[in-house]
């Protein structure tokens, strides 16, 4: 029997508890708002002019939209999470590697978050540096600790005070370089491909979006958890790519809360840097701890306090040596999603057996293989390396499970229609 928790973590959410339009909004632009998109921004502003940045950001959101507006779809639909829709192509244990893959990646980037906020604060405020990871590990474990409620609060706050703060802060920076025919006048001094910079611009999210199931699941109907997720990337993550490549061009610094203390706005910078850090961390130990429970079947809250603690005491560690591996191992994920997509979309035909009522094979080789295919593809193909993971996994694994004729999931009750209806 299927253990139950209140973040729904081994089940699909119930009609009864998704949220409303806003809602859902706020907690994807939190999705969205980013730091590593900032980074990501700053990279296309030293190799790119501003109308070429537009065009790339524009591009590379409207396929980072497609990749998670199809997962969110699916998210809606089914009301399951990515590692419990991951079951569906990898089969039960097969889903394993991929929800370990996924989970470990993001208890690493909750560390690493910590020392992104703790190194600037303790360097701008005196204060020792262990004490500021140690309190804000916690804080940011306790609202990761009461799930979607928190997160839908927290992004209430983090969300317009990133953005007002941030586009203040912006339009200073262009002020100061002469208004914006200096900004559309700006010329880099070394250039970007289009292949290079769709590569920095997708790849710095793809990863992270691979989980948008988990959070979209809540959402009312598929048309809700497409249309939001869609805004958000084409909202939330375009102003982070634009405080990024703004600051570099205008400041030199690529991180808005860099551009702030520039600015002589200390302690904008600092809330600025914590709310963009925190909603992106909370999202993170929201997931990991989704992931663990499906694999060690225990409740999300435990596992969220066990990945936090672990997260809080390594974060030192792993700021400082373990960043490159992270971003290695982010490379793996986008193939996952992948899957998950096309055996929906175009092998089950966009009928799903309802989770609590679903036989499941324990291994679906077909998908292995597929992940296994795209990820290498990705990493050592020519081209737009997130893009060829994407494409190559998804033929891939058609083509396998049509030449093995495979069978993941059954009816566990024959007599019983359990097929999912059809939400918005």
């Amino acid at each position: 029997m299927q253990l139950k928790d209140k973040d729904f973590s081994f089940q699909s959410v119930p009609t009864a508890n998704r949220n409303s339009f806003l809602k859902m909004l706020v907690v994807m632009l939190g999705f969205t708002f980013y730091s590593a998109s900032m980074w990501a921004g700053g990279s296309l502003g030293e190799g790119l002019t501003f109308m070429q940045l537009i065009g790339v950001i524009l591009l590379g959101n409207l396929i980072l939209g497609a990749f998670t507006g199809a997962l969110s779809y699916i998210a809606a639909k089914t009301g399951l999470s990515t590692h419990l829709l991951a079951q569906y192509s990898f089969g039960e244990k097969g889903a394993y590697i991929s929800s370990f893959m996924l989970s470990a990646t993001q208890v690493g980037w909750f560390g690493v978050g910590l020392g992104m906020f703790a190194y600037p604060v303790s360097k701008l405020t005196g204060l020792p540096l262990v004490p500021i990871v140690i309190i804000t590990g916690i804080l940011m474990t306790a609202t990761a600790y009461f799930g979607m409620k928190a997160l839908t609060i927290l992004s209430f706050i983090a969300v317009p005070a990133i953005a007002i703060f941030g586009s203040t802060s912006a339009g200073m920076a262009i002020s100061d370089m002469g208004g914006m025919e200096a900004l559309i006048a700006y010329k880099p001094e070394t250039s970007l491909t289009l292949a290079a910079a769709l590569t920095i611009t997708i790849g710095s999210f793809i990863s992270g979006g691979t989980l948008t199931p988990d959070f979209a699941r809540y959402a009312k109907s598929g048309k809700h958890a497409v249309t939001t997720t869609v805004i958000a990337f084409f909202l939330g993550n375009t102003l982070m790519f634009l405080f990024g490549a703004i600051g570099v061009i205008a400041t030199g610094h690529n991180d808005i809360s860099d551009v702030m203390i520039s600015q002589g706005l200390l302690l904008p910078a600092v809330l600025v840097l914590g709310l963009n850090i925190w909603t992106t961390n909370d999202n993170a130990l929201y997931a990991s701890g989704l992931g663990f429970a499906t694999m060690f079947k225990k409740p999300k809250v435990f596992m969220v306090m066990m990945n936090g603690t672990i997260g809080t005491v390594f974060a030192i560690v792993l700021y400082n040596n373990f960043t490159s591996w992270l971003t290695f191992l982010g490379s793996t994920l986008p193939a996952i999603g992948s899957i998950i997509i096309v055996d929906f979309f175009f092998i089950q035909k966009r009928q799903y057996i309802q989770y609590e009522k679903a036989n499941i094979a324990k291994v679906h080789i077909p998908a292995i293989i597929a992940w296994a295919v795209g990820v290498i593809s990705g990493l050592t193909l020519p081209g737009i390396a997130s893009l060829n993971t994407l494409f190559i996994t998804g033929v891939v694994y058609v083509v396998a499970v049509r030449l093995t004729k495979t069978t993941v999931v059954t009816e566990r009750e024959e007599e019983v229609g359990c097929y999912y209806e059809k939400v918005g």
